[in-house]
């Protein structure tokens, strides 16, 4: 069932609500959250799509928040809000309200919002596209007891979960942390059936990828130990390398969907490791509510190497990634300087240039 409001408010919108479930007969008893989406017209569709899919395994209020900023001075003074309210078959297993904000009410999202909040139930803030450098301080977001984000759509991924690092509020979250789930479960597992110590770790994927950078720092924070960013033509993460003092662990995904696992000693084995959609990602973070800790730490930990990494844009205009220096470096210089306090054996002196090649 679908009910188009013009012109309307908040307390309508609320008796339309009622007025939908009692035509279809359904409670609001069943739902356990309320879902607000702040994306603009052109995602609105997909943003709904996957929250609508995520409302099978949680039922929920959902409430698409968008905004329709005018460039004409005059329309900006005219405020209204249309609304657009989907109740049984059209909203999942939940309910729906898309929200249109026209003129001022655009800066004042969190007044139209806050009545329509189902009562005594969490409230978790989604921002598919353009979301805040510091969502806890959004109007909308200090409403929520999580706050998502996803990175992955920003110009600037990197340069965001850097600065993302220094606004982290707990709440927070990124799907470009939701995506390297199956990772982390994997190398964990390996890690798990060998008792090795780690000594290097190669993380490569795609240049512009934060959930790359993420496993990177996971990794760093977790093990201690060196990580490496290496590039390759995606899609996303492709592999990752470790070098134990029990032989190489490595995890590669060519192609987006199988991966292999191959542990020194052991035959490769197939896992499945195939790149989800939206829905499956906001579904797992709808499962927990509670402070991610893990990936605070593992934000925090890459802030400065993130904005070292940071170099000077290239002719197209985009920032360019500087890689730190290879992992083998470190161990070759050891035994570099060992060959060259190595007592040398009596021979005859050799002439100039053949002693200069030697030494390099």
């Amino acid at each position: 069932m679908k009910i188009d409001l013009t012109d309307t408010t908040a307390s309508k919108i609320n008796k339309a609500l009622v007025q939908g479930r009692r035509a279809i007969g359904t409670p609001a008893v069943g739902m356990v959250l309320t879902l607000v989406i702040v994306t603009d017209e052109e995602n609105a569709y997909d943003a709904l799509k996957a929250a609508s899919d995520a409302s099978h395994e949680h039922p929920s209020r959902t409430l698409v928040v968008i905004k329709r900023v005018s460039r004409s001075p005059r329309d900006r003074t005219q405020s209204r809000l249309d609304a657009e309210v989907r109740v049984g078959a059209e909203a999942g297993t939940g309910e729906t309200v898309v929200l249109r904000l026209y003129g001022e009410v655009v800066d004042h999202a969190q007044s139209v919002v806050l009545p329509l909040l189902l009562p005594d139930a969490p409230v978790v803030v989604w921002w598919p596209v353009n979301a805040p450098l510091d969502p806890a301080k959004d109007p909308l977001g200090a409403l929520a007891q999580r706050r998502v984000t996803d990175t992955y759509a920003s110009e600037q991924p990197v340069r965001d979960l850097a600065t993302r690092s220094g606004t982290y509020t707990p709440g927070d979250t990124d799907l470009s942390w939701t995506r390297i789930t199956p990772w982390r479960s994997m190398l964990a597992a390996a890690l798990d059936q060998v008792a090795c110590e780690v000594r290097a770790v190669e993380v490569e994927g795609e240049e512009f990828n934060p959930s790359c950078e993420l496993l990177a720092m996971w990794l760093a924070d977790r093990l201690d130990v060196p990580v490496k960013r290496s590039l390759s033509g995606g899609p996303g993460l492709t592999a990752v390398r470790m070098d134990t003092n029990c032989g190489p662990i490595t995890l590669d995904r060519a192609d987006g969907s199988l991966a292999t696992l191959s542990i020194d000693g052991q035959p490769d084995r197939a896992v499945a490791l195939k790149r989800r959609d939206t829905a499956e990602l906001i579904a797992e973070e709808l499962r927990r509510l509670d402070p991610d800790d893990t990936y605070a730490s593992a934000l925090r930990y890459g802030v400065d190497r993130l904005k070292a990494a940071w170099s000077v844009p290239k002719s197209d205009g985009r920032a360019r990634l500087a890689l730190p220096a290879p992992v083998e470096t470190a161990a070759k210089a050891p035994a570099a300087e060992a060959t060259a306090q190595a007592p040398v054996k009596q021979e005859p002196p050799a002439p100039e240039p053949a002693r200069k090649a030697e030494v390099k």
